[in-house]
């Protein structure tokens, strides 16, 4: 299972948070764009940030910088926090 730790209540496992969406994926200002941006996603190995949503806790949305392959998660921050990959 997945530990997210919460910045308001602490670590909590992942059955009290709902998956919410790739963080990095931007709305387009135009119309053309928005087929891509509904229904073309990538689906990558590795490092990913990612939106979850505090269902069952504080209800906070959070960005998780989570491994896609092995579920480590490296960072847990706020909607404006801008958590990096690592190196290596």
């Amino acid at each position: 299972m997945i530990q997210i730790a919460c910045p308001y209540c602490g670590p909590r496992d992942e059955a009290e948070f709902a998956y919410r969406g790739d963080a990095t994926v931007h709305r387009p200002a135009e119309e053309a764009g928005f087929h891509d941006y509904v229904y073309a996603r990538a689906n990558p190995r590795g490092w990913h940030l990612e939106w979850w949503h505090h269902t069952g806790g504080c209800r906070a949305v959070l960005k998780v910088l989570r491994h896609t392959a092995t579920h480590e998660v490296r960072a847990v921050g706020l909607p404006a926090d801008r958590p990096e990959p690592p190196s290596a």
